[in-house]
């Protein structure tokens, strides 16, 4: 099964979100004015993941670097807040990437549950 890259990323997926996927959830959240310069910064899943690790000055810096609007970066967190509640709950499915052969599916599945569970741990740990 082959996903199209312009599909709306998967939220589950958010961790191994693309610079393109990136910007097609900026689309779907109403922030797609910032996909071109989100995509000059290079900021994929694992960016975003790290986000809510960051201190002031480094939010700051991004809000900078991005030429964020203060509301649009609430409305940025925000959205990744209820991304990772959502994964907390368990409510978003696990499906293979498309770059992943279909022959990995089942390893690949299990993978992604083990790694949705440490990740789940980590997100119970945050303020």
């Amino acid at each position: 099964m082959i996903v199209s890259k312009e599909k709306t990323p998967e939220p589950l997926d958010f961790f191994i979100w693309t610079v393109e996927d990136v910007g097609l959830w900026l689309e779907e959240i109403n922030l797609g004015s910032y996909r071109q310069i989100f995509k000059e910064n290079g900021v994929n899943g694992e960016y975003l993941e790290g986000m809510s690790m960051f201190t002031t000055e480094q939010i700051l810096r991004f809000i900078r670097r991005c030429h964020m609007k203060w509301g649009d970066f609430i409305t940025l967190c925000k959205e990744l807040r209820r991304i990772k509640v959502a994964c907390l709950k368990g409510e978003q499915r696990i499906r293979r990437p498309w770059w992943a052969p279909s022959c990995l599916s089942v390893v690949f599945m299990k993978t992604a549950k083990r790694n949705r569970q440490c990740r789940v741990v980590s997100l119970k740990l945050e303020p």
